[in-house]
């Protein structure tokens, strides 16, 4: 397989405490999202044993967490803020702590403030473990570069 081109998704200057990507929020996942050159969003990720569901395994809460927080990046990577109206999540396989994991998503349809995206976690292997789709609403916007195609 042949690696695609990563560049880092812009937040701003602003220094933020979001649980999913604030970079100063200690207690959070702090994710770091890129956008692939098909528009995808992705995140490298290991889950550390803090957020521990079943014995060895990420908690359903996080691992719904960690699917809406990529989900509002493929919106996000247009310069649209936008809140998480519905999301419907699939948990297919048990989740591996400290493991490698890979986050996914992208941006599928607008329609006026509406935005439909999708997401998946896939271990190592490109086994999907959960996967989710989400409508999200749009608030306000951010001054960031875009290349909406």
């Amino acid at each position: 397989m042949i690696a695609k081109k990563l560049d880092p998704l812009p937040h701003g200057a602003v220094v933020h405490h979001c649980f999913g990507c604030g970079q100063a929020n200690k207690a959070g996942l702090r994710l770091k999202f890129f956008i692939d050159e098909d528009r995808q969003i992705v995140c490298n990720v290991k889950v550390p044993r803090r957020f521990e569901g079943p014995p060895g395994h990420v908690h359903g809460g996080v691992i719904a967490t960690l699917l809406d927080e990529a989900m509002s990046k493929a919106n996000r990577q247009f310069g649209i803020v936008a809140m998480t109206r519905q999301m419907e999540v699939e948990y297919l396989k048990p989740v591996p702590l400290k493991s490698p994991l890979l986050l996914t998503a992208r941006h599928l349809s607008a329609h006026g403030r509406k935005h439909h995206c999708e997401a998946q976690l896939a271990n190592e292997n490109g086994v999907v473990l959960a996967k989710a789709r989400g409508l999200f609403i749009a608030v306000g916007t951010l001054n960031v570069p875009t290349k909406r195609e």
